[in-house]
C-alpha cells in the first residue's frame, strides 16, 4: 500500500483534512494505530503519511516538525502576521509586545498590518494623526515590517500579499482587529465569518471555532485562528527578555555591563538609545512592564 505526503490543512475531532503534495487533493483521514491515542498530537499544519484506499484514508505518520505553537495549536509556522487596528478597537501596544515576545522567543519573524487606516486618513499615502504616526514608526524603528492597509478599499493589499506568499502564517491580535475582514480581502473566496466590534465592551466577538489553513495567492497559507487578548509571556528569565527585543538586542552590545537589564545600571547604551530617538520611549515603557511580570513571577516561584 503506497504512502502519500501531505499537509494537515484542518484538524478537527478525530479527523482530519490533509492537502495531498502532487495533485492538491484535499482528503478526510482518520488516525492509525496508536496514532488514535495521541490524537492530540495531530496539529493542523503539521506535515504526515497517508493511506488512501476506497474505505477511507488514514493518516500514518506525523513528520517531524520544525516548530510547534501551542495557542493556537499549530505546527510548522513560517511567520506570523499580527493584525491590530488602528480605530474600533483602538491599538493596545502592550498586547502587541506580549504577542511579539512570543513571536521572538519561538524565532519566527513578524508581519505587522495596522488594519483600518481608512477611518483616519483620506487616501492611501495621506500621514497619519500624530500618534498613529508614532506607533507605526515605533515598530519599523524595531525592523519590523509594517503595513497600513484597509481592506474595504484595497489599500496596501498587494504589498501584503507580497509578504504572505511563501509558506505557513499564523494570524494574530485582539478581537475586532478586522483579521477575517483582512484575509477575505486577501483572497477573495473565503467568505469568512466576520464580527462586528461591541460598543459596550469595545471589543471584537470572536468569529473563528478551530485552526484551519487556508489557501492565499502562491504558495502561502494562512491559519485562521481564535482571536485572543492576552497573552501569557513565555517562560523566561528576567535578563532574557532584552534579547527578545528587536531593538533592545541591537543597541546592547554598546552596554557596559554584561546582564544589563537597561533599567538603572549605568553606562546602558539602551537608555541611551532610547534618548536619542532610536528606540521609541513607549516601547521601552512595555519593556519595562513586562520585566517587573518576569521579575514578579521569578520572586513568587521562590516564594
Amino acid at each position: 500500500m503506497a504512502l502519500r505526503t501531505g499537509t494537515v490543512v484542518k484538524a478537527q475531532t478525530n479527523l482530519y483534512e490533509v492537502r495531498l503534495d502532487g495533485d492538491g487533493q484535499v482528503v478526510l483521514c482518520a488516525l492509525r494505530g496508536r496514532l488514535r491515542r495521541q490524537a492530540g498530537d495531530v496539529l493542523t499544519g503539521d506535515r504526515v503519511e497517508v493511506t488512501v484506499q476506497e474505505g477511507g484514508a488514514a493518516i500514518e505518520r506525523v513528520l517531524p516538525r520544525r516548530n510547534r505553537l501551542i495557542r493556537p495549536p499549530v505546527a510548522n509556522v513560517d511567520r506570523v502576521l499580527l493584525v491590530q487596528s488602528l480605530q474600533e478597537p483602538d491599538p493596545v501596544p502592550i498586547l502587541m509586545d506580549r504577542i511579539l515576545v512570543q513571536a521572538e522567543a519561538l524565532d519566527l519573524p513578524v508581519v505587522i498590518a495596522f488594519t483600518k487606516l481608512d477611518r483616519l486618513v483620506a487616501a492611501a499615502g495621506d500621514p497619519l494623526p500624530g500618534w498613529a504616526a508614532r506607533l507605526v514608526e515605533g515598530y519599523r524603528q524595531a525592523g519590523y515590517p509594517v503595513h497600513r492597509v484597509a481592506a474595504p478599499k484595497g489599500w496596501g493589499l498587494e504589498e501584503l500579499a507580497a509578504a504572505l506568499r511563501e509558506g505557513i502564517t499564523v494570524v494574530a491580535g485582539p478581537s475586532g482587529a478586522g483579521k477575517s475582514t483582512l484575509l477575505n480581502a486577501l483572497k477573495p473566496g473565503l467568505n469568512l465569518a466576520t464580527g462586528d466590534v461591541s460598543r459596550k465592551l469595545g471589543r471584537g466577538r470572536h468569529t473563528t471555532r478551530f485552526v484551519e489553513l487556508l489557501p492565499l495567492t502562491g504558495e502561502g497559507w494562512v491559519a485562521d485562528t481564535p482571536g485572543f487578548s492576552r497573552l501569557e509571556l513565555p517562560e523566561l528569565e528576567p535578563e532574557e527578555l532584552g534579547d527578545l527585543w528587536p531593538e533592545i538586542r541591537r543597541e546592547a552590545a554598546g552596554c557596559r555591563f554584561r546582564g544589563c537589564l537597561h533599567r538603572s545600571e549605568p553606562g546602558c547604551a539602551v537608555r541611551a538609545a532610547r534618548d536619542a530617538g532610536r528606540i521609541a520611549a513607549w516601547r521601552y515603557q512595555n519593556y519595562l512592564v513586562l520585566l517587573a511580570e518576569l521579575e514578579e513571577r521569578l520572586a513568587e516561584r521562590y516564594r
